[in-house]
């Protein structure tokens, strides 16, 4: 296991396009870092740039505090799981594993060794006689993994490993991967254009955009304080809401009303004539669901409901609203570049499956001014992002942690409940 240290680190093609322009980063020994953000941001070049499979124009890399800026790839050992699996489709599950070691002429003993505690780790051991061909997607995401493990290499680098397995199946290997990396302590980047994997795996994620690092944090740090509007775009699902306000004598001016500006949040932003406000679709309630207490110390608004999504858990309410042209525009360039829902004229709330709010009616919602987030209009900075906030430790911790000890202990149980039938 080692510390990776990026420095500087910038990737210029002949062309003299920066895939990754001015790069750095410190990823602690054991920690699982995600590199994140949508097509073409540099989150995979940058990847590749660690591994050695692409040139660095300038700048440093350290792995283990070494410089290996001109190192080979197979001098760095560093093991790296693809997206395509890579698999030979010619040789058993148990030969795809001990490919790298049979490369290196490790004896037969330590071989044979390795692989079987690598496929007990990866609930592989019935397989390994079996052809990939054989095998259902996420086993063969499991050999891939296998095979990066037993290399004990320094780190693990993932390049959107899920990506080719559906919905369901991507649950279920996050939280393999989770566990093995927390069972392992090996130090891990994770590469993904998928928000939610990127919040419910790792340590700290990197946001990227053209190349340029925009916020690294916990997944609560970055949805609760983001840095601009590319990273509160970003992370969360649905994205945020952003709607057009102005500032002025101590009120702040929505597409829904007059709110005061006085609580700690919005005080510091001062007269501005263009805002960009931002609110999460959860921030938003029925008003007939919220008691009376809470009702006063937020704002109530009257909208019309163009359509409405019914969940089971949640009841989802698009509500139409007009926007000046130069947010308009705004919005429209970061919709394209997030490859995202629509974020123009149209508030996304995600209510109280309890809610009777229908579409093509008019609702009464509710929504706490104090939450709102506020960015410049011109450069997308937020205005209201608290730098210094602490987050406790019970916060930031690994969002699977709970997940993970669910499942140890519901194997455990099972254990225990199988012992009397053997004895």
């Amino acid at each position: 296991m080692a510390a990776i240290s990026i420095r500087n680190l910038v990737k210029r093609y002949s062309d003299g396009f920066p895939a990754v322009n001015d790069v750095s980063l410190e990823i602690a020994d054991g920690e699982f870092v995600i590199l994140v953000g949508p097509s073409g941001c540099g989150k995979s070049t940058l990847l590749r740039m660690i591994v050695g499979l692409e040139d660095i124009t300038s700048g440093d890399l350290l792995i283990g505090g070494e410089r290996m800026n001109q190192k080979a790839p197979r001098d760095r050992n560093l093991a790296m799981v693809f997206q395509n699996y890579a698999l030979y489709p010619h040789l058993t599950v148990f030969e795809n594993i001990a490919f790298p070691m049979r490369l290196k002429n490790v004896p037969n003993e330590e071989v044979t060794k390795r692989v079987n505690e690598a496929a007990d780790l990866l609930q592989l051991t019935e397989h390994l006689q079996r052809k990939p061909a054989h095998l259902s997607g996420g086993q063969r995401q499991r050999v891939a993994m296998g095979r990066a493990i037993v290399r004990k290499a320094d780190a693990f680098l993932f390049d959107e490993p899920l990506s080719n397995l559906d919905a369901k199946l991507r649950g279920q290997m996050r939280t393999e991967i989770a566990r093995l990396q927390h069972q392992l302590g090996t130090t891990t980047v994770y590469v993904t254009h998928d928000q939610t994997e990127a919040m419910t795996l790792g340590d700290r994620i990197a946001v990227l955009r053209k190349g340029l690092l925009q916020q690294v944090g916990s997944a609560r740090q970055l949805y609760e304080e983001p840095v601009n509007l590319f990273v509160a775009g970003f992370i969360g699902s649905p994205p945020m809401n952003f709607l057009p306000g102005r500032f002025k004598n101590g009120q702040v001016e929505t597409p829904f009303g007059t709110v005061s500006a006085a609580g700690p949040r919005l005080s510091k932003v001062g007269d501005r004539e263009l805002v960009i406000l931002g609110l999460r679709p959860e921030h938003f309630e029925d008003v007939r669901l919220v008691d009376a207490t809470k009702r006063a110390q937020g704002k109530t608004f009257t909208a019309e409901v163009d359509v409405t999504e019914w969940l089971g858990s949640q009841l989802y309410a698009y509500v139409p609203y007009d926007a000046p042209s130069e947010v308009e525009s705004q919005l429209e360039e970061l919709e394209r570049e997030l490859d995202s829902e629509q974020m123009r004229t149209q508030l996304v709330v995600a209510l109280d499956a309890a809610s009777r709010i229908r579409s093509g009616g008019r609702a009464e919602l509710w929504f706490d001014p104090e939450r709102m987030h506020v960015f410049d209009a011109a450069s997308g900075e937020n205005l209201t992002r608290d730098p210094d906030r602490v987050f406790e430790l019970d916060e930031i911790e690994r969002p699977v942690e709970a997940e993970i000890q669910a499942a140890d202990k519901t194997e455990a149980a099972s254990e225990s409940k199988e012992t009397p039938e053997k004895a």
